[in-house]
């Protein structure tokens, strides 16, 4: 599988630069589309939240202070969701592609997983210059979300492919997802500080690790923090298990997958 994809490394390189290329072309407004969406949630929140939230975020001061807070919450949200959605979704959209041309499969969830990494990067980009419009520094603290990045698309894509194996033979669970990374969402403090959560519920949200992704971008990019060591070391064994037995998953269902498509 691994000797496939570097054969097969043009042809991913340039279906993700196509992909990102193609945002630019078709589009009126091109790439302000990767920034649009993400913004416009931080607008919304910030306008009905920020009177009622600011003054409980530890650490935070300013007239923007909450919409920093609210930004560097999604863009590791975006990232999580955005993989996940796009390797669930990946076997089902490509099924004409899979059933009429040979080529290594693995491929298809590869260029998902690069375009999502490309959008996130630019976002970022955007959003450090926001927050120097806004006054709001940045620290070294920040190149660990370069880091982070890669672990948190890797984790995402390991339970992805293997709901976009499920999904295959079980079309629900392409329905249920949506109601249940809504539940994730507002289950996470991006909007909210964790400070608002009832103590006796936390150590139990902390056991979610996109609780520890959003925390940790939080700490990088709000607070100037480097994230615990340990914390990523942890998501990196998590993120490796979940690849490799969506890979395993994704090999034995492979023959199958082609039959039900």
């Amino acid at each position: 599988m691994l000797r496939s994809l570097w054969e097969y490394r043009f042809f991913v390189l340039t279906s993700i630069w196509n992909d990102f290329y193609m945002r630019f072309v078709r589009s009126k407004l091109g790439g302000a589309w990767l920034i649009l969406h993400p913004l416009s949630q931080v607008m919304i929140y910030a306008f009905i939240l920020s009177s009622l939230l600011a003054s409980r975020i530890p650490g935070i001061s300013g007239t923007y202070g909450y919409a920093v807070y609210l930004m560097a919450g999604l863009l590791g949200w975006n990232l999580f969701s955005e993989v996940l959605d796009r390797c669930m979704k990946v076997f089902v959209k490509n099924a004409n592609i899979i059933k009429k041309m040979s080529f290594p499969r693995i491929t298809l969830p590869i260029i998902e997983i690069g375009s999502a990494l490309l959008n996130n990067m630019v976002l970022l980009a955007v959003m450090v210059v926001i927050f120097f419009l806004l006054g709001h520094g940045i620290g070294w603290s920040i190149l660990s979300v370069l880091v982070m990045a890669p672990v948190v698309a890797l984790l995402a894509a390991g339970i992805g492919i293997t709901l976009g194996v499920f999904n295959v033979f079980v079309r629900d669970i392409e329905q249920v997802m949506p109601i249940v990374l809504q539940l994730l969402f507002w289950f996470t403090p991006i909007v909210y500080p964790a400070g608002a959560i009832p103590p006796q519920y936390v150590a139990w949200l902390q056991l979610s690790p996109v609780f520890q992704i959003v925390t940790a971008y939080h700490e990088a990019i709000v607070y100037h923090r480097f994230p615990s060591l340990s914390v990523i070391l942890a998501l990196s064994v998590l993120a490796l298990v979940a690849c490799a037995f969506s890979l395993f998953l994704f090999r034995r269902a492979n023959a199958d997958m082609v039959d039900v498509l």
